[in-house]
């Protein structure tokens, strides 16, 4: 499995491109569509993940023309040779979820979150006390698991779990 991180729009938001011989999978196209389809480079998009639905995380998505799975899916998906969870972790927004590829350990945690830090909850749809629920459940996951934050560079669970006991 290979995985690309796009950067793209204003606000400098992590796209990944997810790909498995001539199959991908898009999280947050959040702008910059010429440059997200450079970067898929002719694969075949099987589905589309919407971390949290801020605008930043979602401007290209109109161009694409495929299955999506956001906030309003759950559970573990086979999709050819993918395998995945989706992981409500409400907090940044009521919305958002984490992709979990057990097999590979790694998580695309949009803005719930990012390297040294945690994603804001005073924004419309964010609620603190969410975040703590949040935060409190994916600490029961394994510290080796490589985090794909919605901006900036990924990080591993492990170092990121010593900051959280700063927001229980």
């Amino acid at each position: 499995m290979e995985i690309k991180r796009v950067v793209v729009g204003k606000l400098q938001t992590n796209c990944y491109i997810i790909s498995n011989k001539n199959d991908c999978i898009v999280i947050d196209p959040g702008d910059e569509y010429k440059k997200i389809k450079k970067a898929i480079n002719n694969k075949h998009v099987l589905l589309v993940i919407i971390t949290h639905y801020h605008f930043d995380h979602i401007g290209a998505l109109k161009y694409f023309n495929t299955n999506v799975i956001d906030y309003k899916c759950s559970g573990k998906y086979s999709i050819k040779d993918f395998e995945f969870s989706i992981i409500h972790t409400k907090g940044h927004k009521e919305d958002s979820i984490t992709i979990y590829f057990e097999k590979e350990k790694i998580m695309f945690t949009g803005d719930f979150i990012f390297k040294s830090s945690i994603g804001r909850t005073d924004l419309e749809g964010g609620n603190f006390t969410d975040m703590k629920k949040s935060l409190q459940m994916i600490s029961k996951y394994d510290d080796q698991i490589i985090i794909y934050p919605g901006h900036g560079e990924k990080t591993v669970l492990g170092d990121e779990k010593k900051h959280f006991e700063l927001y229980y």
